[in-house]
């Protein structure tokens, strides 16, 4: 049962998901940041002082954009650190090593140049092999 949960938490797209989400609501933040400290302040100031209810009076929230991009950047470096690299680290370390591959050629014992393993004669000196 324990190794059937495993597998299926090792599955890339279920860490993916879960590290879209993360990401996708720390970035929300900063999007609704972006509109609501920088852009309305913005068209606010060039419409002439239209009725919004969370305007700060005419300042720019930038304190609050910064905030969010900092907590934003914060959230993706420990989903990064704290669940992709070690993820990816087992995927690794669970992952078949492959096997090395045979051999295609062999040396010729007279001129020493490469030749086919399947070869009976070089093709450089054509000394039988």
């Amino acid at each position: 049962m324990l190794k059937g949960f495993r597998d299926f938490i090792m599955r890339g797209n279920v860490v993916d998901l879960a590290v879209g989400v993360v990401i996708g609501g720390a970035f929300g933040k900063v999007v609704e940041s972006l509109t609501k400290d920088l852009l309305t302040p913005l068209i606010a100031a060039l419409a002439g002082k239209p009725d919004f209810s969370a305007f700060n009076q005419g300042a720019f929230g930038i304190g609050n954009f910064a905030n969010a991009i900092a907590a934003f950047l914060m959230v993706v470096a420990a989903i990064y650190f704290f669940v992709v690299v070690p993820m990816n680290a087992a995927a690794a370390r669970m992952k078949d090593p492959e096997a090395a591959a045979a051999p295609v050629t062999k040396a010729c014992p007279q001129c020493k140049m490469d030749i086919p393993i399947a070869a009976t004669r070089c093709g450089h000196c054509t000394q039988a092999v």
